[in-house]
């Protein structure tokens, strides 16, 4: 069965989008320095506190080949999001790096269950 939208639906539904910031998470050139993997440790514990704290919508590692290995939704505005990944002691530290979208989506999407 296909669901069918009309303009009006299309409308209505469009109106109801918002700001968020979509971060994509590649590796810096300190990835391979020792003690990377403590570090990256508490990189994650943080993004878990994010997650916690509703600052942090989605969050996850990317697998396979590509210079993106990781991706978040941020219930932020992009300079929200700067400021929290300019934080990560993982980015501090050089192990990772970013870059910021601005993202419009709707408020209450999730991943399936």
């Amino acid at each position: 069965m296909t669901t069918t939208i009309n303009d009006e639906t299309m409308r209505e539904l469009l109106g109801r989008t918002r700001d968020y910031a979509f971060v994509t998470l590649g590796y810096g050139p300190g990835r391979a320095q020792p003690g990377a993997d403590a570090l990256v440790w508490e990189h994650g514990r943080r993004n878990f506190a994010l997650r916690a704290e509703g600052k942090l919508a989605i969050v996850g590692p990317l697998r396979g080949e590509g210079d993106i290995v990781g991706i978040y939704i941020f219930d932020a505005s992009v300079d929200e999001a700067r400021t929290i990944m300019d934080e990560d002691p993982a980015v501090r530290a050089g192990l990772f790096t970013y870059r910021v979208y601005a993202l419009r989506s709707f408020p209450g999407d999730c991943l399936p269950g």
